[in-house]
Parts: structure tokens; C-alpha cells; sequence
């Protein structure tokens, strides 16, 4: 099962604030740990909204929103992509994190859909996801 796990921005992620060498020390042994034990496939810290946009859709139209956005306790400040057995093996990860900011902050798990979730795929649909996955995968070992 694979699960995204979700730091959510605080005011000081929105305004740029960057980690402490401590904190970011901290964080490279908690991802190394993640690596070593052959869960993690991704994990990223982002930029602050201010350098982001959004896009709205509205039947065909289109609308472009430049950052910053308002609504910090919804954003986003860092994820990691991890493949584990379960909810309860990714709560277990996620306890260990060390915490972002040193003071109140808050972690979302999510479980990521896989193609054999949607049960209104057809077998041709999924064949072609799994070929599309098995593509990007080979790309990424390539460099």
C-alpha cells in the first residue's frame, strides 16, 4: 500500500522561513532510515505558495490564481511518497518523524488509489495505467 504523507505549511513555511541545520540534519536521518528500510519513494519539502498558482476549473473555462494563498492550515510544506502494509505500519513512520516545526504542527496520511481501486476501469484502462507506470519507472532508474 502505498501512502502520501502530508506536512502541512505553518505562517513560518508561507513566509520562506527555512529549516534549521539541526532540523534539517534531523530529517535526513529520519529519510535515510525511510530509505533504508526500502519504504520511501519520494519525499520533498516545497516552496512557500507565493512562488505557486492554482488553476480553477468551471465546466471548460479556466482560471489562473497566482500565490500566496491565505488559507495556511490547508497547504502544504513537504510530503514523502511511502510504500508500507498498511495504515497502521504509516502511522507507526509518521510518529517517528521528527517534528517540522518544533511546536504545534500536523502530519495528513493518506492512502494513495492504485489502479485496481477504480471499479469502473475497464482491464484494457488498467493494463494501460500498469504499462504507463512500468515506463516512468524505467525513466527514473535511468537518471
Amino acid at each position: 500500500m502505498r501512502f502520501m504523507v502530508i506536512v502541512k505549511a505553518t505562517e513560518d513555511t508561507e513566509a520562506g522561513a527555512q529549516p534549521s541545520a539541526e532540523m534539517l540534519n534531523e530529517m535526513a536521518a529520519f529519510n535515510e532510515e525511510l530509505v533504508k528500510a526500502g519504504v520511501m519513494l519520494a519525499g520533498e519539502g516545497l516552496h512557500p505558495s507565493s512562488k505557486g498558482a492554482r488553476v480553477y476549473f468551471s465546466g471548460d473555462k479556466r482560471t489562473v490564481v497566482d500565490g500566496p494563498f491565505t488559507e495556511t492550515k490547508e497547504l502544504i510544506a513537504g510530503f514523502w511518497l511511502i510504500e508500507v502494509k498498511s495504515l497502521e505500519e504509516a502511522v507507526e513512520w509518521v510518529k517517528r518523524v521528527p517534528n517540522p516545526t518544533g511546536e504545534e504542527s500536523q502530519i495528513e496520511i493518506r492512502q494513495v488509489f492504485t489502479e485496481d481501486d477504480f471499479v469502473n476501469a475497464s482491464e484494457e484502462l488498467k493494463d494501460r495505467e500498469r504499462e504507463l507506470r512500468a515506463e516512468q519507472e524505467a525513466r527514473a532508474s535511468q537518471g
